[in-house]
């Protein structure tokens, strides 16, 4: 099983209920019912908009600190003959905005880069964003799996396992990553009506109009439409 089949058994576990976002939700609940953009930010109330808006202006990592992350998400989520990888549907833009949303990951994430680049620096000479991918593997193979991480490789431990949730959640929460996974959820069957032997059995049966106005699967998409009596129009 390779890493991408691995993470996507993980996230159909109870794994996926604990992911590193827990939730996005605003610091405060009301039980008004705002007013919500019908723009760029859809369903996002007034004082959301404006705070999005702000956030994506917001820079907080630098071109260095970037490319370093992008690095780190197509190690972890490399693209295969079906689909691109984790930055060719912008986790590392996600990760980029989460730490804006979710201040508390900043020091912890620009640390942990500060960290991979000294150990790379001790080990090759040269940041990591410059290594061979030989040299990033080899370098994340020495952290990435908990317990199994030398003592004096523990924080650069954490920094790869926050580095490896956030990958997987911009990833499998996008449309891509959504498809790759294989989740269908809700999703409407070809409907045909009653089939005509059980009508049969119940003495039952169609009326040509209904059935030609209600069971016609090219009109599926069609919002029916009913007079103030309850009569179907159209």
């Amino acid at each position: 099983m390779d890493r991408r089949e691995s993470i996507k058994s993980l996230l159909l576990g109870s794994v996926a209920a604990g992911l590193v976002l827990q939730g996005c939700a605003p610091d405060e609940i009301t039980t008004a019912t705002p007013e919500v953009s019908q723009g760029p930010f859809y369903g996002r109330t007034p004082d959301e908009v404006i705070r999005d808006k702000k956030l994506h202006e917001e820079m907080f990592f630098n071109e260095h600190e970037l490319s370093t992350i992008a690095v780190l998400c197509d190690i972890i989520l490399p693209k295969n003959t079906s689909y691109g990888s984790a930055t060719d549907v912008g986790v590392h833009e996600f990760i980029a905005f989460i730490v804006k949303d979710m201040t508390s990951k900043k020091t912890p994430l620009r640390g942990g880069i500060m960290w991979l680049d000294s150990f790379s620096n001790k080990s090759y000479k040269k940041d990591f964003a410059a290594c061979s991918n030989k040299e990033q593997l080899a370098i994340c193979d020495q952290i990435a799996y908990p317990g199994k991480t030398s003592p004096e490789l523990n924080g650069g431990e954490k920094f790869f396992s926050s580095m490896r949730n956030l990958t997987m959640t911009g990833y499998f929460t996008s449309k891509v990553g959504i498809e790759d996974l294989g989740y269908k959820g809700n999703m409407p069957n070809v409907w045909d009506g009653i089939p005509e032997d059980v009508l049969k059995d119940h003495g039952m049966a169609y009326e040509k109009e209904w059935l030609a106005k209600c069971v016609d699967q090219t009109k599926r998409g069609d919002i029916a439409v009913w007079d103030d009596k309850g009569n179907l129009i159209s």
